[in-house]
């Protein structure tokens, strides 16, 4: 059975509450099982609970949920980007799966509500990684 981390965003929390619904099922569809979940204020906050995630022993992959909608200045991209790039360091660097449930930048509101499932399809990535990535070469 795969064990999973859950990581999710409190900001926009309208969205990011389904979406954490949609991984927490997708979970128990693929008979895995969230062993802990931490919230965040928002995505940017993702990458260190991630990274305490990843460290465990009792997590096999980590799924990061959250919501990122634009806004007056380009501060949604640069959101969006720091956090991509930190969590794809937190997985390399922790040899262990980050998937990336984050809607956005670039949407509104609306259109983010309209992606709740990416929790379900980050969770699945997160199980697919697990069962299908060879173990490290000792």
């Amino acid at each position: 059975m795969v064990t999973l981390g859950l990581v999710v965003a409190r900001f926009n929390g309208s969205v990011t509450e389904p979406m954490a619904e949609a991984a927490r099922s997708a979970a128990a569809e693929r008979d895995a099982t969230i062993e802990h979940e931490i919230p965040v204020p928002g995505a940017y906050d993702a990458p260190l609970a991630a990274d305490r995630l990843a460290r465990r022993d009792d997590v096999d992959a980590v799924v990061v949920v959250g919501a990122i909608v634009t806004g007056d200045t380009d501060h949604d991209r640069v959101i969006g980007s720091a956090a991509a790039e930190q969590l794809t360091a937190v997985s390399l660097d922790r040899d262990t799966p980050v998937t990336f449930g984050v809607s956005g930048p670039g949407m509104s509101g609306a259109e983010a509500r309209e992606r709740v499932e990416k929790g379900a399809d980050a969770t699945h990535a997160a199980v697919d990684l697990v069962e299908d990535l060879p173990d490290p070469e000792p």
